[in-house]
Protein backbone atom coordinates (compact mmCIF):
# COMPACT_ATOMS: atom_id res chain seq x y z
CA UNK A 1 0.00 0.00 0.00
CA UNK A 2 1.05 3.54 -0.78
CA UNK A 3 1.49 5.26 3.06
CA UNK A 4 0.59 8.51 1.51
CA UNK A 5 -2.96 6.79 0.90
CA UNK A 6 -3.09 4.69 4.47
CA UNK A 7 -5.64 5.24 6.97
CA UNK A 8 -4.58 4.95 10.67
CA UNK A 9 -6.26 1.28 11.34
CA UNK A 10 -4.35 0.44 8.11
CA UNK A 11 -0.62 1.44 9.58
CA UNK A 12 -1.75 -0.36 12.74
CA UNK A 13 -2.20 -3.45 10.73
CA UNK A 14 0.75 -2.94 8.86
CA UNK A 15 3.17 -2.56 12.53
CA UNK A 16 1.14 -5.62 13.77
CA UNK A 17 2.03 -7.76 10.80
CA UNK A 18 5.25 -6.10 10.42
CA UNK A 19 5.11 -5.64 6.72
CA UNK A 20 8.37 -4.43 4.97
CA UNK A 21 8.04 -0.71 4.85
CA UNK A 22 10.18 0.35 1.67
CA UNK A 23 12.03 3.84 0.35
CA UNK A 24 12.82 4.48 -3.32
CA UNK A 25 15.93 6.53 -2.68
CA UNK A 26 17.35 7.96 -5.83
CA UNK A 27 18.41 11.19 -7.83
CA UNK A 28 17.90 13.66 -10.68
CA UNK A 29 20.95 13.21 -13.20
CA UNK A 30 21.95 13.50 -16.83
CA UNK A 31 21.58 10.21 -18.15
CA UNK A 32 22.40 11.28 -21.89
CA UNK A 33 19.76 12.91 -24.60
CA UNK A 34 17.98 10.38 -24.93
CA UNK A 35 17.08 8.95 -21.32
CA UNK A 36 14.51 11.00 -18.19
CA UNK A 37 16.91 12.52 -15.70
CA UNK A 38 14.80 10.66 -13.29
CA UNK A 39 15.81 7.24 -14.66
CA UNK A 40 18.00 6.01 -11.46
CA UNK A 41 14.80 6.79 -9.12
CA UNK A 42 12.28 5.80 -11.72
CA UNK A 43 13.41 2.14 -12.57
CA UNK A 44 13.34 1.49 -8.70
CA UNK A 45 10.36 3.01 -8.16
CA UNK A 46 8.68 1.16 -10.98
CA UNK A 47 10.10 -2.37 -9.28
CA UNK A 48 8.69 -1.40 -6.25
CA UNK A 49 4.94 -1.25 -7.45
CA UNK A 50 5.61 -4.51 -8.84
CA UNK A 51 6.35 -6.18 -5.80
CA UNK A 52 3.59 -3.76 -3.70
CA UNK A 53 1.02 -5.74 -6.13
CA UNK A 54 2.05 -8.78 -5.39
CA UNK A 55 2.76 -8.59 -1.35
CA UNK A 56 1.75 -6.49 1.91
CA UNK A 57 4.62 -3.97 1.41
CA UNK A 58 4.35 0.00 2.97
CA UNK A 59 5.46 1.75 -0.35
CA UNK A 60 6.73 5.38 0.97
CA UNK A 61 6.71 8.23 -1.35
CA UNK A 62 9.82 8.32 -3.37
CA UNK A 63 13.06 10.39 -2.56
CA UNK A 64 14.84 11.94 -6.07
CA UNK A 65 16.72 14.25 -4.30
CA UNK A 66 20.29 12.87 -3.50
CA UNK A 67 23.67 13.49 -4.18
CA UNK A 68 23.92 12.98 -7.85
CA UNK A 69 27.34 14.95 -8.33
CA UNK A 70 29.02 16.48 -11.61
CA UNK A 71 31.08 13.81 -12.61
CA UNK A 72 29.12 13.13 -15.43
CA UNK A 73 28.00 16.45 -16.88
CA UNK A 74 27.71 20.06 -15.65
CA UNK A 75 24.58 20.82 -14.59
CA UNK A 76 24.00 24.07 -16.16
CA UNK A 77 20.98 23.13 -19.01
CA UNK A 78 21.50 19.42 -18.47
CA UNK A 79 19.53 18.91 -15.32
CA UNK A 80 21.84 17.13 -12.78
CA UNK A 81 20.14 17.97 -9.34
CA UNK A 82 22.95 17.91 -6.65
CA UNK A 83 22.54 17.93 -2.83
CA UNK A 84 25.24 17.17 -0.44
CA UNK A 85 25.22 14.19 1.66
CA UNK A 86 26.20 16.16 4.02
CA UNK A 87 23.22 17.54 3.91
CA UNK A 88 20.99 14.13 3.42
CA UNK A 89 22.66 12.42 7.05
CA UNK A 90 20.12 14.47 9.13
CA UNK A 91 17.16 14.34 7.35
CA UNK A 92 17.69 10.28 7.00
CA UNK A 93 18.38 10.49 10.58
CA UNK A 94 15.16 12.64 11.17
CA UNK A 95 13.06 10.60 8.62
CA UNK A 96 13.93 6.78 9.92
CA UNK A 97 13.69 7.97 13.25
CA UNK A 98 9.95 9.07 13.20
CA UNK A 99 9.44 6.00 11.25
CA UNK A 100 10.65 3.89 13.97
CA UNK A 101 8.05 6.17 16.39
CA UNK A 102 5.98 5.09 14.24
CA UNK A 103 6.32 1.39 15.29
CA UNK A 104 7.69 -0.04 11.85
CA UNK A 105 10.33 -2.40 12.45
CA UNK A 106 11.04 -3.51 9.02
CA UNK A 107 12.05 -0.53 6.90
CA UNK A 108 14.47 -0.91 3.48
CA UNK A 109 15.49 1.83 0.87
CA UNK A 110 16.64 0.63 -2.60
CA UNK A 111 18.80 2.26 -4.74
CA UNK A 112 20.40 2.23 -8.17
CA UNK A 113 22.49 5.35 -8.30
CA UNK A 114 26.02 4.61 -8.13
CA UNK A 115 25.55 1.45 -6.66
CA UNK A 116 28.29 -1.00 -9.04
CA UNK A 117 30.05 -1.37 -5.89
CA UNK A 118 27.07 -1.54 -3.00
CA UNK A 119 29.73 -2.65 -0.19
CA UNK A 120 32.05 0.45 -0.36
CA UNK A 121 28.93 2.65 -0.82
CA UNK A 122 28.88 6.37 -2.25
CA UNK A 123 27.55 9.35 -0.81
CA UNK A 124 23.45 9.07 -1.21
CA UNK A 125 23.69 5.51 0.41
CA UNK A 126 26.13 6.06 2.36
CA UNK A 127 24.67 9.36 4.44
CA UNK A 128 21.19 7.23 4.29
CA UNK A 129 22.75 3.92 5.66
CA UNK A 130 24.69 6.89 8.44
CA UNK A 131 21.55 8.42 8.97
CA UNK A 132 19.89 4.68 10.01
CA UNK A 133 22.64 3.92 12.35
CA UNK A 134 22.24 7.08 14.10
CA UNK A 135 18.52 6.78 14.60
CA UNK A 136 18.33 3.48 15.48
CA UNK A 137 21.14 4.19 18.17
CA UNK A 138 19.28 7.39 19.42
CA UNK A 139 15.38 5.26 19.08
CA UNK A 140 17.38 2.31 21.56
CA UNK A 141 18.61 5.08 24.08
CA UNK A 142 15.50 7.07 24.25
CA UNK A 143 13.42 3.38 24.84
CA UNK A 144 15.90 1.43 26.34
CA UNK A 145 17.95 3.59 28.46
CA UNK A 146 21.91 4.05 28.29
CA UNK A 147 23.52 0.45 28.36
CA UNK A 148 20.89 -1.27 25.97
CA UNK A 149 23.23 -3.24 25.05
CA UNK A 150 24.45 -4.80 27.82
CA UNK A 151 21.23 -5.57 29.36
CA UNK A 152 20.36 -9.39 30.17
CA UNK A 153 17.37 -8.66 27.47
CA UNK A 154 20.36 -8.70 24.98
CA UNK A 155 22.15 -11.45 25.69
CA UNK A 156 21.41 -13.31 22.12
CA UNK A 157 22.30 -10.35 20.03
CA UNK A 158 25.09 -12.28 18.08
CA UNK A 159 22.89 -15.53 18.04
CA UNK A 160 20.17 -13.05 16.13
CA UNK A 161 21.69 -10.94 14.37
CA UNK A 162 20.38 -13.05 10.87
CA UNK A 163 16.96 -11.72 12.24
CA UNK A 164 14.65 -9.09 13.13
CA UNK A 165 15.30 -9.71 16.59
CA UNK A 166 18.39 -7.63 16.17
CA UNK A 167 17.42 -4.12 16.28
CA UNK A 168 20.15 -3.27 13.53
CA UNK A 169 18.33 -5.23 11.08
CA UNK A 170 15.24 -2.86 11.70
CA UNK A 171 16.54 -0.70 8.47
CA UNK A 172 18.53 -1.53 5.58
CA UNK A 173 19.60 -0.57 2.44
CA UNK A 174 20.04 -2.33 -0.89
CA UNK A 175 21.13 -1.88 -3.79
CA UNK A 176 18.47 -2.38 -7.20
CA UNK A 177 21.11 -4.28 -9.15
CA UNK A 178 23.14 -7.06 -6.62
CA UNK A 179 26.90 -7.73 -7.45
CA UNK A 180 25.42 -11.01 -8.22
CA UNK A 181 22.85 -9.60 -10.67
CA UNK A 182 25.31 -7.53 -12.30
CA UNK A 183 27.48 -11.06 -13.28
CA UNK A 184 24.26 -11.38 -15.83
CA UNK A 185 23.39 -7.83 -16.69
CA UNK A 186 25.34 -4.90 -17.60
CA UNK A 187 26.17 -2.50 -15.32
CA UNK A 188 26.63 1.15 -16.72
CA UNK A 189 25.43 4.48 -17.23
CA UNK A 190 23.49 5.19 -19.66
CA UNK A 191 24.16 2.88 -21.66
CA UNK A 192 22.89 -0.49 -23.14
CA UNK A 193 22.35 -1.43 -19.40
CA UNK A 194 20.41 1.32 -18.02
CA UNK A 195 18.66 2.32 -21.32
CA UNK A 196 17.03 -1.66 -21.61
CA UNK A 197 15.95 -1.15 -18.18
CA UNK A 198 14.01 2.08 -18.85
CA UNK A 199 12.54 0.18 -21.67
CA UNK A 200 11.58 -2.46 -19.43
CA UNK A 201 10.24 -0.80 -16.43
CA UNK A 202 8.92 2.75 -17.58
CA UNK A 203 9.68 2.78 -22.06
CA UNK A 204 7.95 6.39 -21.58
CA UNK A 205 11.09 7.60 -20.03
CA UNK A 206 13.18 6.74 -23.51
CA UNK A 207 13.88 8.03 -26.86
CA UNK A 208 16.42 6.67 -28.89
CA UNK A 209 15.90 8.75 -31.39
CA UNK A 210 17.46 11.66 -29.40
CA UNK A 211 21.02 9.19 -28.88
CA UNK A 212 23.59 10.99 -29.07
CA UNK A 213 27.05 8.86 -29.40
CA UNK A 214 28.92 11.69 -28.64
CA UNK A 215 29.80 10.19 -25.35
CA UNK A 216 31.38 7.56 -24.53
CA UNK A 217 28.76 6.12 -22.06
CA UNK A 218 25.91 6.69 -24.17
CA UNK A 219 26.90 4.79 -27.21
CA UNK A 220 26.40 1.16 -26.20
CA UNK A 221 22.71 2.21 -25.75
CA UNK A 222 22.16 1.95 -29.48
CA UNK A 223 22.21 -1.54 -29.02
CA UNK A 224 19.28 -1.33 -26.26
CA UNK A 225 16.21 -3.43 -26.11
CA UNK A 226 12.42 -3.94 -23.86
CA UNK A 227 13.68 -7.41 -24.08
CA UNK A 228 17.33 -7.37 -22.49
CA UNK A 229 16.07 -4.99 -20.00
CA UNK A 230 13.14 -7.58 -18.93
CA UNK A 231 16.12 -10.19 -18.19
CA UNK A 232 17.39 -7.13 -15.63
CA UNK A 233 13.90 -6.77 -14.70
CA UNK A 234 13.86 -10.54 -13.67
CA UNK A 235 17.07 -10.10 -11.50
CA UNK A 236 15.48 -7.20 -10.22
CA UNK A 237 12.09 -8.43 -8.74
CA UNK A 238 13.39 -11.96 -7.50
CA UNK A 239 16.21 -10.22 -5.04
CA UNK A 240 13.44 -7.75 -4.13
CA UNK A 241 10.73 -10.79 -3.44
CA UNK A 242 14.26 -12.28 -1.24
CA UNK A 243 14.57 -9.35 0.97
CA UNK A 244 10.73 -8.17 1.32
CA UNK A 245 9.24 -11.73 1.68
CA UNK A 246 8.24 -14.04 4.44
CA UNK A 247 10.36 -14.41 6.88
Amino acid sequence: MRYEMMLPHQIRRAIAETWPVVLPLGVLEYHGEHMAVGMDTLVVVRALEAIEAEMDVVLLPPFYYGAASYAVEPPEGNGSLQVDAGTLAPFAREMFTGLLRIGFRHIHFFIHHQTENFAAGMPTDLAFKFGARQAIFAFLEKTRGEGFWGDEKMADYYASQADQRDPFNWIKGHPLLTAEAIKFYPFDHAGIGETSLVLAFCPEAVDLGRLDEARWYTRTAREASAELGARGRDLILAHLREVLGPR
